[in-house]
């Protein structure tokens, strides 16, 4: 008997609503032949968690849902950075942009929104972003850096969460909102007054009920101008004014489109094996903004399209939830009150929290919470089954009467329906979590995190998930253990580091199977902190993992989004050579690259070297890396100094290319920067590195614990000293003692502020011996270390090896 040849499924967008279903479709056991199209250079990513990159609290690492891997080990074929533009019916092919036809047996288009643009006069000048996509986010983190007042226009939930993001950045931030209340589509007037005040003493200003008129400026934005004649002053605007769903390619095929591309009760558009799901569809008239709705839709298709019964999508009861620091807000259903509700309100304005229930004949149909906002997703459920109030349901909301608190929050979780959503984020039902609980043997919030992805995002359903777990283990249930470095463990950075001393454990596999890992192969985020903890702890005899590395610091190269990489060179001190630069220009015309960069490290950045040609590219220009993508130091910025400027009292330049030289290679807990000041004129910018020095007339002062990143830091003064032996021999303890202490992807921002700068001063400096100590150790790791790029271009094997184990999915 032959097996049936898989159809093709192609999914015209990759974002949450369109790889949601694929992972369901993946559990359902739908046999298909899978192929993703994404217009963006990035695998799938939360975007709702964006304003958590701008506000710098997350890396655009931490929001990725699905790695590239993931396509891979699926055998998902992905096309990013590509387009599609329409759907020929006729050839069974989808069409994209870039000349590509993809086959196709059924089609989801999962294309999502686009932010509305107000219509107005300078819309298209520069400085005027959207926020809904990485773009975005960078374009606003660029414009951070350079500039200082910027407005949002738009005070829904988009904009306030952008508006924080910029606040956090350092920026001047003016809300502009058309209405009097902020939310109002979600929010009564007594929560919106709570939201605003509370934003205001974060740092946020408001102007409301202004309708803007005109973006005015040159080639740049310079500001606003509203209907009553006022003006307001900013470099940069962001529009958050609206979505509106992204219906191009559907209009390009001739598919039924209003106001969102039309579907049914099973998501089927109007052309045959087409299907429409997440913020792109219009269902009975309505289009859905929210993350919620895009879940439960992509439940029905993928168990339509696997072949398994299911209830037709009858629509979706929508809630709300900001989380913004310090801010927590959630509304469901109704929120403003008629002559036929019936009210509970409970205000606190010490705690400076608010809830009100709506209830019609008896029912819940709606509510807000502000400031707790630990009962939402039970909230939400009872909303959307219009629940009737019971005795139970109201001591849980009130916090009085016969059994407490407790009881009404666990008969609320126990009659929860399976296929609620719990987790808005990843899309992760009661019964997903009921069946890890069961068949996994989880007892704690961090496993059910590791395995079904509840919790993972925002953490807002967290309460709910553990109210779940006691439900599920009643007298079995303990409280949840204590965090780890991640969801694999339940061991912080310090007990780890002290398990591989005591138990002298020499491998990131051997760490993991000792101390119990319950993931047996390990995260993206444990591996490269485990090997780095084992190099530091061993730096003799520790042998190198590539596979536990990151793979830009595996190549020493940085993949881009067209499937290329960017190769740096290191520059001592950001100085080099004529017969240097002519060797970058005859490698960089000899292999295509597109361009090259002078970088904020003052060195030069080849951009658009392919795969194949890294090692040949190293080889010819015959420098050592730059390790402008490791964990280590990346680069050593400098002024001229004495030597050319009449301020100078110090040689920056020699310092700094000694210091780079003599450090160069070494892994840190997180990349590591540094500047040589010449005088304190501060040309190379010390106060926002790791470490930096400043001459002046009777030495070096030195400066720890700056950050010019999205966290920004003026570094702290750490001590002066006269000589230059004196200034290598305390940079060098104090990289140590950071080396040491520091935790994974901790900054020296981070770690000053948590070890405080005291405790620090008194390992490195009041203790001649053990500030030798620690130099000695870090001599003994410097000996053992030299550039990777010389191993490889010498061992055709190696070479051969690095690149099998680094295959980036499909690109077009």
């Amino acid at each position: 008997m032959t097996n049936r040849k898989k159809q093709k499924l192609v999914v015209i967008g990759n974002g949450i609503a369109g790889i949601g279903t694929i992972e369901q479709i993946i559990k359902l056991g739908g046999a298909y032949d899978i192929t993703v199209i994404g217009q963006e250079p990035h695998p799938n990513y939360n975007r709702i968690m964006l304003s958590y990159v701008l506000e710098g609290s997350k890396t655009i690492d931490d929001i990725v849902l699905n790695d590239w891997q993931w396509y891979e080990d699926n055998q998902i074929t992905l096309h990013t950075g590509t387009a599609a533009t329409a759907i020929d019916e006729a050839n069974k092919v989808v069409v994209c942009d870039n000349g590509l036809n993809v086959p196709y047996d059924k089609v989801i288009i999962a294309t999502g929104s686009r932010p509305f643009i107000l219509p107005v006069p300078g819309s298209d000048k520069e400085g005027v972003v959207g926020f809904r996509d990485i773009a975005d986010c960078t374009r606003m983190l660029e414009a951070s850096q350079a500039y200082k007042k910027a407005a949002v226009i738009g005070g829904g939930l988009l904009g306030l969460e952008a508006a924080k993001g910029l606040v956090s950045l350092g920026m001047e931030v003016t809300v502009v909102h058309l209405m009097d209340d902020l939310m109002e589509s979600q929010l009564d007037s007594h929560a919106a007054r709570m939201l605003q005040q509370e934003l205001e003493r974060q740092g946020i200003r408001f102007l409301l009920g202004k309708q803007t008129t005109e973006i005015w400026g040159d080639t740049r934005v310079k500001g606003l101008r509203f209907k009553d004649g006022g003006e307001l002053e900013a470099e940069l605007v962001v529009m958050a004014v609206g979505i509106r769903a992204n219906t191009a390619v559907a209009q390009a095929s001739g598919i039924e489109t209003g106001r969102g591309i039309v579907v049914n009760d099973y998501m089927e558009t109007s052309m045959p094996d087409v299907y429409a799901v997440g913020e792109c569809c219009e269902h009975r008239g309505v289009c859905y903004g929210l993350v919620a709705p895009l879940f439960e839709q992509g439940q029905v298709l993928a168990k339509h399209l696997s072949g398994v019964d299911t209830k037709p999508y009858e629509g979706s009861v929508v809630s709300t939830k900001l989380k913004i620091s310090g801010v927590d807000v959630f509304s469901a259903g109704e929120f403003l009150e008629q002559p036929e509700h019936t009210v509970i309100t409970a205000k606190d304005e010490w705690k400076k929290t608010y809830k009100k229930i709506l209830m019609r004949d008896g029912r819940i149909v709606g509510a807000i919470l502000f400031g707790d906002v630990s009962e939402s997703a039970s909230l939400q459920s009872l909303v959307r089954q219009k629940a009737e109030m019971t005795d139970e349901i109201y001591a849980s909301i009130t916090g009085t009467g016969c059994g407490g608190h407790g009881g009404g929050k666990a008969a609320m979780v126990e009659n929860m329906p399976d296929d609620e959503i719990v987790c808005g984020c990843n899309g992760v039902t009661k019964k997903a979590i009921v069946d890890a609980i069961n068949g996994e043997g989880l007892t704690t919030v961090d496993e059910i995190k590791a395995c079904t992805g509840a919790t993972r995002s925002c953490g807002g359903c967290k309460p709910v998930v553990e109210q779940i777990l006691q439900s599920v283990l009643g007298a079995g249930y303990t409280a949840s253990a204590k965090q780890g470095i991640c969801p694999c463990t339940t061991l912080d950075r310090d007990e780890i580091v002290a398990q591989i001393r005591d138990k002298g454990l020499t491998s990131t596999r051997e760490v993991m199977h000792v101390l119990g890992w319950s993931n047996p192969e390990g995260c993206s985020k444990c591996r490269p902190a485990i090997h780095y903890y084992l190099v530091m702890l061993n730096p003799e005899t520790h042998q190198e993992e590539r596979e536990s590395r990151f793979v830009n610091e595996r190549l020493s190269a940085n993949i881009q989004k067209d499937g290329t990489f960017t190769v740096v060179p290191r520059m001592y001190g950001g100085v080099t050579t004529p017969e240097d630069l002519k060797k970058i220009a005859d490698v960089s015309l000899k292999y295509n690259v597109k361009v090259v960069k002078v970088t904020g490290g003052q060195r030069l950045d080849l951009i658009g070297v392919k795969k194949e040609d890294l090692p040949k590219v190293w080889e010819e220009l015959d420098m050592p890396s730059g390790y402008a993508y490791a964990k280590s130091l990346r680069t050593v910025k400098t002024c001229v100094g004495s030597q050319f400027c009449r301020f100078g009292t110090q040689d920056s330049m020699s310092m700094g290319a000694l210091i780079e030289k003599k450090f160069e290679r070494l892994d840190f807990p997180a990349k590591f920067k540094m500047a040589v000041n010449g005088c304190p004129r501060n040309c190379a910018e010390a106060c926002t590195k790791d470490i930096g020095i400043v001459g002046n007339d009777g030495g070096w002062e030195i400066f720890v614990g700056g950050n010019g990143g999205t966290k920004a830091r003026l570094a702290d003064s750490f001590c002066k000293v006269k000589t230059d032996e004196e200034l290598i021999e305390i940079c060098a303890a104090l990289m140590q003692y950071y080396r040491e202490t520091g935790k994974y992807l901790e900054r020296t921002s981070e770690w000053v502020e948590r070890l405080g700068l005291d405790s620090i001063r008194e390992a490195v400096l009041s203790n001649d011996g053990e500030r030798k100590a620690l130099v000695a150790r870090i001599e003994l790791a410097l000996k053992q270390v030299e550039d990777p790029w010389k191993k490889v271009l010498k061992d055709e094997t190696l070479r051969e090896t690095l690149f099998e184990d680094v295959k980036p999915v499909t690109m077009s």
